[in-house]
């Protein structure tokens, strides 16, 4: 079972990985609401060290057409959990992850302020595995517990707080078996 300590910001059972890319939350911003993304580099393409790699701002943009576009971006999410249900943890949940871009979520800018990233592999088209869902449902009540005001109410997609400018998780995540296995 994971737990998030509410003091350090880091989850039990995930691998640890830090990120350069984030920075103190403003005073008195707190978690309030889960991002659930999905990313793959190059796209659909599984398993591996490339996005560790982006968010380490340490990329081969040379080595894929595709990455060409990422080169000058540094961006980050507090956690990546893989095709097997690896959790990664990249920044401490105390802390601001780079993860939502120009958003609005619930009325308000600058979401990465009050949100947490949770970033899953895979491609946008796609779909997810049992581990994954496994894996996000036991997170997801790992943060509820340690932050109240987020609930099942306050999670979104990407797609959710950027519409016309992210697409993601995609049409293959399953918000229903989701919300069913986080009740």
């Amino acid at each position: 079972m994971l737990h998030t300590d509410v003091l350090s910001g880091w989850t039990t059972g995930a691998r640890r990985a830090v990120s350069p890319n984030c920075d103190d939350r403003p005073a008195g911003c707190v978690p309030e609401v889960l991002v659930i993304h999905s990313i793959s580099l190059p796209p659909d393409c599984f398993g591996g060290p490339e996005i560790e790699d982006f968010f380490h701002n340490r990329l081969d943009c040379d080595a894929h057409p595709y990455f060409d576009e990422l080169r000058q971006l540094r961006v980050s999410s507090h956690f990546l959990v893989r095709r097997d249900g690896e959790l990664v943890q990249f920044v401490p949940v105390t802390r601001r992850a780079w993860h939502a871009g120009e958003s609005v979520c619930e009325g308000r800018n600058a979401v990465n302020d009050f949100s947490v990233g949770i970033e899953l592999e895979g491609g946008e088209r796609g779909t997810f595995e049992p581990a994954q869902y496994r894996r996000l449902v036991e997170l997801s009540r790992s943060l509820m517990t340690a932050w109240p005001a987020i609930t099942p109410r306050r999670v979104y997609g990407h797609a959710d707080i950027a519409p016309g400018r992210k697409t993601d998780p995609g049409p293959g995540f399953d918000w229903i078996a989701y919300f069913r296995a986080l009740a």
